[in-house]
């Protein structure tokens, strides 16, 4: 199939969407055989981890993100189940059914957590069960963002949405400006820095008042290229790395970059083709490109510090940051933890053998992967 044919099969209305992202669009724009994982040399655990606990939610979604507070974790499942999990122990702490298939991750602040549905509603729970429902402009990939009493909500037509935590009114739409028509069916950027609201929209960073959507400033991370729809789509993917006020993001197959989320300045950009998301410290932003390169760039200005070629062809997930580590998941269910300072391989921690879709993520002190049967896996450092 050719890139136009797959844009055209795609299309259902102004708005179409691209099938779960890379894997899609190689499968598409190349008849040839997917290159086989690299195969996992030897391990000596440096740096050693024991599995704590597990616990099983039923099959995930790879657009069910998780979100976590503290030490609490909440996640959901494919069905529509929403969990509270404690990260110590990996308890389940609350369950709430939905009864209906979602589209995005969960979005928490502790207290209430939020969810989108295939049928474009976007429902509030809590521990005592459903809150309240409201209906969505356009189809929803993103987890919504839990802040300041109120429910923020990345449509898939890169509209932002406010709604009130605690009634689900809605507060304010801010409808996206010059985007693009082709849009990623995976997670996007949506956090907030202080009192502004961030977004991804297109190839931008947008930051808006929480208050009433007002546009406060917008960072172009990467420029809609190319002949066709496709090859134009540089939507910005979550996660991103922050360090204090400063957000480094990843255009999708086009450029990672670093904003000054106070000024709304550019810091840098840099070429590169991943799909995923990156991870910051102070002196560096490490990410994954489409193929499972490792790499890390110099957060102070962009230049390269090192890279990896040990997973290749693995399905690398986004990188989380923690301790002496850069930990990564892959496809096969492998969770691997390479140094910071040159990427070698610090330890390898195996889970269900299916391929990790939520995380690596910290809950407190415990390291956290789920995976796309329903595993949730819990280590901590020895």
């Amino acid at each position: 199939m050719s890139l136009n044919l797959f844009a055209r099969a795609c299309t259902s209305s102004r708005w179409f969407f691209v099938l779960l992202a890379a894997a899609a669009l190689s499968a598409c724009s190349s008849g040839s055989k997917r290159p086989e994982p690299t195969p996992l040399a030897p391990v000596t655990a440096l740096v050693p981890a024991s599995r704590a606990w597990t616990a099983a939610i039923g099959p995930v979604d790879p657009l069910m993100t998780p979100a976590v507070r503290g030490q609490q974790v909440f996640l959901a499942n494919a069905a529509g189940s929403v969990f509270a999990l404690d990260g110590a122990s990996g308890q389940v702490q609350w369950r709430v059914d939905l009864g209906t298939p979602l589209s995005a991750g969960v979005g928490a602040d502790g207290q209430t957590a939020a969810v989108v549905t295939r049928n474009n509603e976007l429902v509030a729970v809590e521990s005592s069960g459903e809150r309240w429902r409201a209906r969505l402009p356009a189809r929803t990939f993103t987890a919504p963002l839990v802040a300041g009493q109120r429910v923020f909500v990345l449509s898939g037509d890169r509209s932002v949405t406010a709604f009130d935590a605690r009634t689900g009114a809605r507060l304010w739409t801010q409808a996206a400006r010059g985007a693009d028509p082709l849009v990623l069916q995976q997670a996007g950027v949506l956090t907030a820095v202080g009192d502004t609201l961030l977004a991804g929209v297109s190839g931008r960073l947008v930051a808006f008042d929480p208050l009433n959507g007002r546009v406060r400033w917008e960072a172009p991370i990467a420029t809609p290229r190319g002949v066709n729809e496709i090859e134009r789509l540089v939507d910005l993917v979550g996660r991103v790395g922050r360090v204090n006020d400063q957000l480094c993001v990843r255009a999708f197959q086009a450029a990672v970059g670093c904003v000054d989320a106070n000024r709304g300045t550019v810091l840098w950009t840099q070429p590169a083709d991943g799909a995923v998301g990156v991870a910051a410290d102070a002196d560096q932003v490490y990410g994954a490109e489409r193929n499972g390169r490792v790499i890390a760039w110099r957060r102070s200005n962009g230049e390269r510090a090192w890279s990896s070629d040990a997973l290749l062809h693995r399905g690398v997930t986004a990188p989380l940051a923690a301790g002496r580590s850069i930990i990564v998941g892959d496809a096969q269910g492998f969770v691997h933890l390479l140094s910071r300072d040159n990427g070698a391989m610090l330890n390898r921690l195996n889970t269900d053998g299916s391929a990790i879709v939520g995380g690596p993520f910290l809950a407190g002190n415990t390291l956290v992967a789920v995976t796309r049967n329903g595993g949730v896996f819990g280590w901590r450092p020895e």
